[in-house]
């Protein structure tokens, strides 16, 4: 019998998963190979299971650390240092919702598809890493591996109009990235971050900008219209509105910053016109602890 047969069903499921995905997965895939060069795991000695490396015996170290296989190769006396398991857990959140399927003649993507592309790239650096990985409401504990990635993807290329995350047990000490355009009222987010502050988890909030949306380049008539198509608006010389436009904009995206500090969560705002790689580093830094809030 072919030993292929005999595949772990959930090894199979992923992999019929994975050769039947859109190519934003490709793109994710791309993405995060174009930045791995130098990103190492959370890797060092402590207490744990796995064999992490040899060093010299000093006087410090007792008698029973001593590996003496090792010290019996050389003239000195060897210690076997473990691996210390410091894997944390991650989730991740996207806003699905209408707004983040917008896409002016400014960007290449929608901003729904950066998010994804941005969260499945992180993601597979994550696990790489050896981290733990999981989206919030997906009904699964965080947990490593190729198999925890597609986990994600599937849950991540969902289409659904949720906004906000679920209200879902965290583990304590774990670390959130949420993805939004954060295109709604500010009391929301509030809530979902006084409710993680809570259970003891801390995150990063990455807000997706289209740049027409912070721009706001338009000129002449011109006419808008929401995305359900329920409302327009007219305006005869849209250039006019621009200066306020851009105040109000800037006035919302400093107090989604304000409420970032506030709850000590990280502040990354990325525009779907600039370079994904530039914000996966930034966003890796993040996660690690190296990062202070920006744009890219």
């Amino acid at each position: 019998m072919d030993p292929r047969s005999k595949w772990n069903p959930l090894q199979q499921q992923a992999e019929t998963l994975a050769a039947s995905l859109p190519p934003l997965l490709a793109e994710a895939d791309r993405l995060a190979s174009s930045v791995s060069l130098g990103v190492h795991g959370r890797r060092k000695w402590g207490v744990g299971d796995s064999f992490w490396q040899f060093r010299r015996y000093t006087p410090e170290d007792t008698v029973s650390a001593i590996d003496w296989r090792q010290s019996a190769k050389s003239q000195h006396l060897f210690v076997r240092q473990r691996e210390w398991e410091a894997a944390q857990s991650v989730w991740f959140w996207r806003d699905s919702s209408a707004t983040m399927r917008f896409k002016s003649n400014f960007a290449k993507v929608a901003k729904a598809d950066r998010a994804a592309v941005l969260a499945i790239a992180l993601g597979s650096l994550l696990v790489r890493g050896g981290e733990r990985i999981a989206v919030l409401g997906q009904n699964r504990p965080p947990s490593s591996g190729r198999l925890a990635l597609h986990a994600i993807v599937q849950e991540l290329l969902q289409v659904s109009e949720h906004i906000l995350p679920p209200n879902v047990p965290v583990i304590r000490d774990s670390q959130i990235v949420w993805l939004s355009d954060f295109l709604f009222p500010s009391e929301g987010m509030e809530a979902v971050l006084r409710r993680f502050a809570d259970a003891h988890a801390s995150g990063h909030l990455v807000h997706i900008i289209d740049p027409a949306e912070e721009d706001f380049p338009f000129e002449g008539r011109t006419r808008f219209e929401s995305l359900a198509g329920a409302e327009t608006e007219m305006f005869g010389r849209a250039e006019a509105v621009r200066p306020a436009y851009r105040e109000r904009f800037r006035a919302h995206a400093e107090g989604v910053v304000t409420l970032a500090r506030r709850f000590g969560w990280t502040y990354l705002a990325h525009r779907t016109d600039k370079r994904a790689e530039i914000a996966l580093i930034a966003l890796y830094a993040a996660v690690g602890g190296e990062l202070a809030e920006g744009t890219t």
